[in-house]
């Protein structure tokens, strides 16, 4: 594995996706399909994606529009289901500063397939665009789920 640069590991977003290369071997697993599940389960993905609700200016994503989004980007594009969890993340900013703010997680579990990936991928770009947001945490990992 190659050695990441030091700036890399300086973020706890570096040292922990480092870590997670190292217990995970990457994202080959996911990619593969290689997961071994029981009998009964299914293998799928799971996507946790963090979205902070403070807004660059100063405001605050509402309720009525985190409402509007999920209805928006997430139900049509996710129709079977998902988990939606608020919770209060923190974060260092470039100024060096903890940031505390009201924030949504969703789970996602789907096949993993293209399609599903451009999906993530269209739900995390339009929360940046629609709220102005600089980043939205996506964390993948290959499950094995049973309903």
């Amino acid at each position: 594995m190659q050695v990441k640069p030091l700036s890399l590991l300086r973020s706890s977003c570096g040292v922990a996706l480092v870590a997670m290369l190292f217990v995970t071997g990457g994202c080959r697993s996911i990619a593969s399909g290689a997961m071994r599940c029981a009998t009964g389960d299914v293998s799928m993905t799971r996507d946790m994606l963090y979205f902070g609700r403070h807004r660059p200016d100063g405001g605050v994503v509402s309720d009525v529009e985190w409402r509007a989004f999920v209805d928006d980007a997430l139900t049509p594009r996710f129709p079977d289901g998902l988990t939606i969890v608020s919770a209060t993340g923190q974060w260092r900013g470039a100024d060096d500063r903890i940031e505390r703010e009201p924030s949504e997680v969703v789970t996602i579990l789907h096949a993993g397939d293209v399609a599903a990936r451009r999906a993530i991928d269209e739900i995390v770009d339009e929360y940046k665009r629609r709220f102005m947001q600089e980043a939205v945490l996506r964390e993948r990992a290959a499950v094995c789920a049973r309903f």
